[in-house]
C-alpha cells in the first residue's frame, strides 16, 4: 500500500511538471493572423519574449503551453506583420509639417493665398512650402515668380513641386544665389521665357539655391523625426526606407535611437554626395537593432510630372523634349562599379524608359557573377518591353502603386497611348523579378499604406475611378500586395530573416486592423484603420 501511494504521488508530481507553462512576456489570442510565412499561413495566436515571436499557432496551443504577464485578446480582429514602406522620405515628411502645405491646391492663386497667410503670420526670414502640382490646375503650365516678387520682394521664397524635382523661387533668392538667365547648369534646367527668369528650377538646378538656404537647426531636425514617427506608427508602419539621407541626419537618427528617443526602424539610403559615400563605403555596412545603413540612393533622371524623366522618344506633349539625366550616364556606370566593389546596395531612381535602360544595363554589367546583391530600381515607372527582362537578374523593382492612380489623369498626354501601356506595369515587373517592394514615396503621396494596398489591387483612386481599374492587367493580388509591404520589402533590405512575417525568432512587429484587408470588398480598403501598432512586442500606437 505504501509503495502504491508513493507511485501515485510521483505520478501526480510528474503530471504537474508536464503541465508547467513556459513563461513569456506577451500572449496574443483569438486573432485572425496572416503570418505571411512561406506558405502564407493563418494562425490565431502567438507568444512573445524579449521582443521576438516565440511560437505561433492556435489559441488553444498557445494558452496551453505558455503563461504571460500580459495577455491580449484580439477579439477576432485581423493581425498582419508590421508594415514596411519600401520607399519614402521619412525625415522630409517631418520637415514638411513645419512648412507651408501646398498639396491639393487647385490653382496657383490658391498657392499664393496659402503663402501669403504663412508669411503674414510667421514673419519668417525664409519662406518654404511644398506640394503644388500644375497638373491639377486648369492651366497645366509651370507658374512663374512675378506674383512672388511683388508679394515678397525682400524675403527669399522656395515652393517645391510635389515631387521635389521642380522648385519655384522668387527673385530675392535668385539674387542671393547669383543666378541669371545665362547661368550654366548641368543635369537640370533654369527655365527662361522670352529671355527672362521664370523662377522655375528643375532637378540639379535647385542645388544652386539650396546652397544659400539655411540648414534646419538641430531642435527642428529632432522634432521632424519624432513627428514623422508618430504619423507612421498611426498607420501601422514599423519600418521605413528613407530614400536619401545625409551623414548628419543618419548620425542624428542613430543617436536618438540609442537614447531611446526615436523607436521606428529605419533602412537608410545614403544620399549621392561624394563625401558621404566615401565615409559610409569605407566603414562598411552599419546595423543596429533599429538602424540599417547599407545602400546608396542615386538619381538617374527627374520626374514625369515635371518633365524631367528621360525618355527614348520625345514627350508626346512637348515635341523635341526628352527629359534630363540628373546623373550623367558615365557617372552612373562609375558609381555602379564602385558600389559593386563594396557590400552596399545601389538603389537608383529611374522613371523614364531611357533612364531605366541605362541603369538596368549598368547594373547587369557590374553585377555579372555576383550573387544576392538585391540592387533596386526605385520607381521603375516606364520600362520598355525590351528592357524588362533585366529584372530576372536579381534586380528588384521598388514601386509606389499610388503613383499610378495619381498620374493616370495625365500620363497619356505625356507618353502617348503606346508608352502609357508600358507604364506602372507592376504585375509584369513582379513576374520578371519574382519579388516587388511597395512604398508610397511620401510626402509626394500620402503616408497611408492602405492606399498603397488599394491602388495595387484595385488600380483606382479613392473615388473608385476608373471603373474596372487603370490598366487592370497590371494589378497585384491581395496576397502579392501584402507581401510587397512586408516580407518582400524586408527581403529587399536584407532583413527577411528578422522581420516581414510573423514567425518564431523574428522581431515581434505587428499591427491590429479594424477589418480584414484580405477579404473586405475593395471599396472598403482605403478606410482601413489601425487599432494597434506593436514594435518588438511593445505597443507604440
Amino acid at each position: 500500500m505504501k509503495n502504491n501511494l508513493s507511485v501515485l504521488c510521483f505520478g501526480l508530481l510528474l503530471v504537474a511538471a508536464c503541465k508547467q507553462k513556459e513563461p513569456v512576456d506577451i500572449i496574443v489570442t483569438n486573432a485572425k493572423v496572416y503570418t505571411v510565412d512561406a506558405g502564407f499561413g493563418m494562425a490565431q495566436a502567438f507568444a512573445i519574449r524579449d521582443g521576438r515571436f516565440v511560437d505561433v499557432g492556435s489559441t488553444a496551443h498557445i494558452e496551453d503551453r505558455y503563461s504571460a504577464r500580459e495577455i491580449i485578446d484580439a477579439n477576432s480582429k485581423t493581425i498582419v506583420p508590421g508594415l514596411i514602406d519600401a520607399h519614402c522620405h521619412f525625415y522630409g515628411l517631418g520637415l514638411n509639417r513645419q512648412q507651408i502645405d501646398l498639396e491639393g491646391t487647385g490653382s496657383f492663386e490658391e498657392v499664393l493665398e496659402r503663402v501669403q497667410a504663412f508669411g503674414k503670420n510667421k514673419g519668417s526670414k525664409f519662406i518654404y512650402g511644398r506640394g503644388w502640382d500644375q497638373n491639377n490646375w486648369e492651366t497645366k503650365e509651370f507658374p512663374d515668380k512675378t506674383a512672388l516678387d511683388r508679394l515678397f520682394p525682400d524675403t527669399p521664397v522656395i515652393l517645391q513641386r510635389i515631387d521635389g524635382h521642380a522648385w519655384l523661387v522668387n527673385q530675392k533668392l535668385l539674387d542671393m544665389a547669383g543666378i541669371t538667365a545665362g547661368t550654366p547648369v548641368e543635369n537640370g534646367e533654369i527655365v527662361v521665357r522670352n529671355g527672362k527668369l521664370t523662377g522655375i528650377l528643375i532637378d540639379r538646378a535647385v542645388e544652386l539655391v539650396n546652397a544659400v538656404f539655411p540648414d534646419p537647426e538641430r531642435n527642428r531636425q529632432i522634432r521632424a523625426l519624432t513627428d514623422a514617427q508618430q504619423i507612421c506608427f498611426s498607420y501601422g508602419l514599423t519600418t521605413v526606407n528613407d530614400a536619401g539621407l545625409s551623414r548628419d541626419v543618419i548620425e542624428l537618427i542613430d543617436s536618438l535611437q540609442r537614447m531611446k528617443k526615436l523607436d521606428i526602424r529605419i533602412y537608410a539610403m545614403v544620399g549621392n554626395h561624394k563625401k558621404d559615400i566615401i565615409y559610409f563605403l569605407s566603414r562598411g555596412v552599419q546595423k543596429s537593432d533599429k538602424l540599417h545603413v547599407r545602400s546608396v540612393k542615386v538619381f538617374a533622371d527627374g520626374a514625369l510630372g515635371s518633365g524631367g524623366a528621360v525618355l527614348k522618344e520625345p514627350y508626346s506633349d512637348r515635341p523635341g523634349h526628352y527629359g534630363t539625366m540628373v546623373t550623367p550616364v558615365d557617372e552612373i556606370g562609375k558609381l555602379a562599379r564602385r558600389i559593386a566593389a563594396s557590400d552596399y546596395q545601389m538603389n537608383t531612381h529611374a522613371i523614364g524608359d531611357s533612364a531605366n535602360a541605362v541603369v538596368l544595363k549598368a547594373y547587369a554589367r557590374v553585377l555579372k557573377g555576383k550573387k544576392d546583391r538585391r540592387w533596386k530600381i526605385e520607381h521603375a515607372q516606364v520600362v520598355s518591353p525590351e528592357d524588362i527582362g533585366f529584372f530576372r537578374q536579381g534586380i528588384i523593382p521598388s514601386v509606389q502603386p499610388t503613383h499610378a492612380t495619381s498620374d493616370m489623369y495625365w500620363v497619356k498626354d505625356r507618353l502617348g497611348e503606346k508608352r502609357s501601356r508600358e507604364a506602372y506595369a507592376y504585375k509584369n515587373l513582379l513576374d520578371e523579378a519574382g519579388v516587388i517592394a511597395l512604398g508610397t514615396d511620401f510626402p509626394v503621396e500620402q503616408v497611408n499604406p492602405f492606399l498603397t494596398f488599394y491602388a495595387a489591387v484595385a488600380r483606382k483612386d479613392t473615388e473608385g475611378y476608373p471603373e474596372g481599374g487603370f490598366q487592370p492587367e497590371n494589378a497585384l493580388s491581395r496576397e502579392e500586395a501584402l507581401k510587397g509591404m512586408t516580407i518582400w520589402a524586408a527581403y529587399s533590405n536584407f532583413e527577411d530573416e528578422e522581420k516581414g512575417s510573423i514567425e518564431p525568432g523574428k522581431l515581434a512587429d505587428f499591427v491590429i486592423l479594424d477589418r480584414d484587408i484580405m477579404e473586405v470588398p475593395e471599396e472598403g480598403l482605403p478606410g482601413t484603420e489601425v487599432e494597434g501598432t506593436f514594435l518588438g512586442g511593445e505597443k507604440v500606437y
